[in-house]
């Protein structure tokens, strides 16, 4: 279960993935199967191999993207490779308090 967004943030998502940027969102989530996670980082990319590189770049696998019909493809990064990844990409800002947790 997903929680927390606003419309604006979903819109601007949507948009750096149109514009073959790498795109980022967080949100609180909640998932049975992976207790103890509170939140989710959403990156994608339309350019199939640019998202495929970058998920290298942090030993992510391609089988790993949630391929969509709607041109939203991306990874979900949760737990310790979120925060990692996350401080990699200097983006400290998607890091919220409880997420490690």
């Amino acid at each position: 279960m997903a929680f927390g967004l606003k419309k604006k943030d979903i819109r601007d998502w949507k948009t750096k993935i149109d514009q073959g940027e790498l795109a980022f969102i967080t949100h609180y989530w909640l998932d049975d199967r992976f207790p103890g996670y509170k939140t989710v980082t959403k990156v994608g990319c339309s350019d199939m191999n640019r998202l495929i590189e970058w998920g290298m770049k942090h030993q992510l696998r391609p089988e790993w993207i949630h391929k969509r019909k709607d041109g939203y493809s991306h990874f979900d990064l949760i737990g310790e490779h979120q925060a990692k990844i996350l401080e990699a990409e200097g983006l400290e800002d998607h890091i919220w308090e409880g997420k490690k947790s």
